[in-house]
């Protein structure tokens, strides 16, 4: 298994499902991924821990609609000192949308926007280091914006999340940034404007491994979701975009099939 202890800066530490309906999202991913639930206390207003083999994978929070947001994942950024990333967001095109926040011990997290207005969170750790495995069958192997803001998306994150960016593809119909190279690469921001409608905000989706996506997606189907787009195989493996079901979005990737 591919486990980590600590999250490089900047790049994604924790991911987060925000549902109206956890009753059945959440079991959907306990059963499709071998995942476990671990309900935290009510100090920390009811959010649950999800885990693979005792390894945090990802968490959840009930959506209550006070805040206007809708339901989907979402992905946090390491950060060292989030109170300087947060300032440093309006500067490069971006705006904070929930400043810094301490949440007790476990460390403090922010939200904001960047120029194509995706949302992304910060996470400066505590005790809460974040994801401790990634790229297994279960477990969150790949994390993408599409964005129709390319250019201006690629300089916020280099400058206020410190990316290491690296041009992966820089042609007409495939403009590419990584966070890091080659097999270092841990996310990635894609050119959008060739396949999102025009004034679309970005997105961050999420890849989770699966070890065969043709038996992924059935189990998918049977467990009352839906299968959006492939599968496809590709240079990076045998992609689907698919549905929980409560029509909450995710990725699937596996290895391509002959």
């Amino acid at each position: 298994m591919t486990r980590r202890d600590i999250t490089p800066d900047g790049a994604p530490c924790w991911i987060e499902l925000f549902t109206t309906e956890p009753d059945q999202s959440r079991p959907f991913y306990c059963d499709l991924f071998g995942w476990q639930s671990q309900e935290t206390s009510a100090d920390y207003g009811g959010y649950v821990n999800f885990t693979k083999d005792g390894a945090m994978v990802a968490g959840s929070m009930a959506n209550d609609g006070q805040s206007g947001a809708p339901d989907g994942w979402s992905v946090y950024l390491a950060v060292p000192d989030i109170e300087a990333a947060a300032a440093a967001v309006p500067a490069h095109g971006g705006n904070v949308m929930m400043p810094p926040m301490q949440v007790m011990e476990l460390g403090s997290m922010a939200i904001v926007a960047d120029p194509g207005f995706a949302a992304i969170g910060m996470w400066q750790p505590g005790t809460h280091k974040g994801i401790q495995l990634v790229a297994e069958p279960g477990a969150p192997a790949w994390f993408e914006l599409h964005t129709r803001a390319y250019e201006p998306s690629v300089a916020f994150y280099r400058e206020v999340f410190t990316w290491p960016a690296h041009t992966m593809s820089d042609t007409p119909e495939f403009r590419y940034t990584t966070y890091g190279e080659g097999d270092d690469a841990l996310a990635g921001i894609m050119d959008g404007t060739g396949h999102m409608p025009e004034g679309s905000a970005g997105v961050w989706s999420i890849y989770f491994a699966v070890a065969d996506a043709d038996e992924a997606l059935a189990e998918i189907k049977r467990l009352g979701g839906s299968v959006r787009s492939g599968p496809d195989n590709t240079p990076f493996g045998r992609l689907a975009e698919v549905a929980d079901p409560t029509g909450i979005t995710f990725r699937i990737v596996a290895p391509n099939t002959d």
